[in-house]
Parts: structure tokens; C-alpha cells; sequence
């Protein structure tokens, strides 16, 4: 099968294996083109593992004719430089989640893809599998009724146990919210269309943190961004809701994404994950009961809103993880942390009508 689209990477740091793994394996319409990263044994890692051509920077990247699609997977606080170099180099982007650092950045890369006229889009993708894609078709199918309300928990004591390099998600772009929130938030508007407004509350709760992982065993670093936010949101549709993200707790008995309607609830599966369990109650059995999944790629398949994006240019339709969401997204992310830091409820400007849900398709990896 003839490949209709080149990616080059920008950035092989911790997130890009799955990446590399999945354009490479999974998806049979996108391949790609090479890669490079500031740290040049990153880019060389993934050369030999992969056999991929490197680039000495971003801009030899950029000024490849072969590369049709930018992967930008560098940490959030570079996203708006490397997307727009990349939007002015007259290359369609898909970036890592969030698609800026800040709701001004997130405003100018969309208009700077919008006058260049490229598409733009981003993480997360995990909508688009098995799980939240079946929760969505019991939604639309009326198995709930009327939606009226939703819930979302991310909690966790943070990253630095575990994570390599953890000391981004306590600087500028990072904190729970800015981190995990696009999960949840791509969740919840794919399942209930747009939020309308938001009003948060937020604070850090401890003003150091020590990693205890290695390579950076015990560093201290300077807790700069809110790491303990609650945010509530409502819905366009009328819909209330409301989504809690943290670092500061270390275990909570509490649901992941719960959606519900006036006939009955859906316990979504976590949205940082593609597929399930999905459990379905209505009141005439009086509890839940798991649901089957009804659509592919329950496995990880990040990448999955690369190829995506990549077969919607090739076919002139709109792709679903593109700007619209991650922008409309980001103005709710940081819109929560704006009204903590300000008060009151704020109104989310940034239109939003739900993509298309996926489709079935025979071949594993191609897309409709």
C-alpha cells in the first residue's frame, strides 16, 4: 500500500517511542521522513532503532520538500516556537499536547496555520479509540437520555518518582491541568459537545518538589504553576460539569470520567488510554454493566490523529483532532487557571462543533 504522507519529527524524547513504534507499524498511510531533537543522541537513538534519515536541526526539516506533515513532540514550552517556525516554512502541524503554553500562543499559532493556509491539529488522539468512541455512540444512541451532567478526576502525587526528566511539569506549560487536563477536556467536549464557560479554583500546594527517579535523584525544583485545580464547567448544551486535576494527592477513591443523563450513567474508561472498560447503568437492571467495545484501536495507538489529519488533507475532508478542539481545549484549560487566579466565571469564545465519530474500517491502520 502506497504511503500518502511524510512526517518529520521534531523532538525524540520520552513520548516519541510510541510515536516512531506506530507510524512505523501500525499505520499503513504515513511514514517517515526523519527526525532530529537538540539533544543529538536522542535523534541518533531513534535512527538506528528505526533506520531513519536525521536532520542536523528543525529548519533542515522544514526545508525538506519530502516532509508533509511536522510532528511536534518537544516539551509544551517550545510548542509555539517550533509550530509556528514550522506554520512559516509552509508545513501542516500536529503538535503534542497543549497547542501552546498559553491561550495567546494557542490564538496565534491557529492564525498564523489559518493565513499560510496548512492544517493544524495536536494531541490527544485517545478519543478517537475504542473506548471514549463507544462511550460517545451510547450518548448519541440515547442510552443515558438527555445528558445532564458530567465528572472527571485526574489525581496523582506527580511525576518526579518515575518520570525521567519531571521538571518541566512544575515550570511554564506544565501542572496538572496543562498536562493531563487535555485528556479529560477532549473527553468530555467529544462526549458533550462545547463547554460554554468555567470557573476555577487553584493553588500549589507545596512550593518544592524532590525527584526521586533517576537521572536527576535528588534534585529539588521550584514548584511555578497551580498543582492542585477544580474547575466547573458548563456545557453548551446546558449540561453542568466539573473536572478536578492534582500532583498533590497520593490516592483518591474517586471515578475517572463519569457522564450523566436523565436515563442513566456511562463510567468512562480513562482518557489517557484508547480503550476500556465501559460500563453502562440504567435503572431498570440497577447497576452497571460493561459494555462492550463497538470500534478499533482499543490498544495504544498514539498517532492515531496523525494519520487522521493525514488521510483528511489527502481527501479534502476535516480531520478530528484538529485545531478546533485543541484550541477550544486550551482557552478551557487555561481559562480554569485565569478565573482562579482572577475570580468569577469566564466565557469560552472559541467555537467548537464535534468531529465526525470514527468509522469502522476493514484494514487495521487505514483510516476512512
Amino acid at each position: 500500500m502506497s504511503k500518502i504522507m511524510k512526517i518529520g519529527i521534531v523532538g525524540c524524547g520520552d513520548i516519541s517511542g510510541i510515536y516512531l513504534q506506530n507510524i512505523t507499524n501500525m499505520f499503513k498511510e504515513i511514514e517517515i521522513a526523519g527526525v532530529c531533537d537538540l539533544i543529538p543522541e536522542r535523534a541518533e537513538k531513534a535512527s538506528k532503532e528505526y533506520g531513519l534519515h536525521v536532520y542536523k536541526d528543525m529548519h533542515e526539516l522544514f526545508a525538506d520538500p519530502q516532509v508533509d506533515i511536522v510532528l511536534n513532540i518537544t516539551r509544551p514550552y517550545e510548542h509555539y516556537d517550533v509550530s509556528m517556525a514550522a506554520i512559516a516554512a509552509g508545513k501542516h502541524v500536529y503538535s503534542e499536547k497543549p497547542l501552546g503554553a498559553t491561550y495567546e500562543e494557542g490564538k496565534k499559532i491557529k492564525e498564523a496555520a489559518a493565513a499560510k493556509g496548512v492544517r493544524l491539529g495536536g494531541a490527544p488522539d485517545t478519543f478517537l479509540g475504542a473506548g471514549i468512541q463507544t462511550c460517545r455512540k451510547l450518548i448519541d444512541d440515547g442510552y443515558i437520555g438527555e445528558p445532564v451532567g458530567a465528572t472527571a478526576f485526574m489525581v496523582c502525587r506527580g511525576h518526579e518518582s518515575w518520570h525521567p526528566d519531571p521538571e518541566f511539569y512544575y515550570k511554564f506549560g506544565g501542572g496538572p491541568m496543562m498536562d493531563m487536563g487535555p485528556y479529560y477536556v477532549s473527553a468530555l467536549v467529544n462526549l458533550l459537545g462545547a463547554i460554554k464557560n468555567v470557573t476555577g479554583m487553584a493553588r500549589a500546594s507545596f512550593p518544592t518538589r524532590t525527584i526521586t527517579s533517576q537521572p536527576h535523584f535528588g534534585k529539588v525544583v521550584d514548584v511555578e504553576v497551580p498543582t492542585y485545580t477544580m474547575g466547573l464547567l458548563q456545557f453548551a448544551s446546558g449540561a453542568l460539569g466539573s473536572i478536578f486535576t492534582t500532583f498533590d494527592v497520593h490516592k483518591a477513591n474517586v471515578p475517572i470520567i463519569e457522564i450523566y443523563g436523565s436515563e442513566g450513567t456511562i463510567a468512562v474508561p480513562d482518557p489517557n488510554t484508547f480503550g476500556g472498560p465501559v460500563a453502562l447503568f440504567r435503572p431498570e437492571e440497577g447497576k452497571f454493566s460493561e459494555f462492550p467495545l463497538v470500534f478499533g484501536y482499543p490498544e495504544n495507538s498514539r498517532g492515531l490523529g496523525l494519520a487522521d489529519m493525514a488521510k483528511a488533507i489527502a481527501t479534502g475532508r476535516p480531520q478530528r483532532a484538529g485545531v478546533d478542539l485543541t484550541f477550544h481545549v486550551l482557552e478551557v484549560m487555561t481559562g480554569i487557571e485565569r478565573s482562579a487566579k482572577e475570580g468569577g466565571t469566564l466565557e469560552i469564545g472559541a467555537e467548537y462543533q464535534r468531529a465526525a465519530p470514527m468509522v469502522n474500517v476493514e484494514l487495521s491502520g487505514v483510516l476512512d
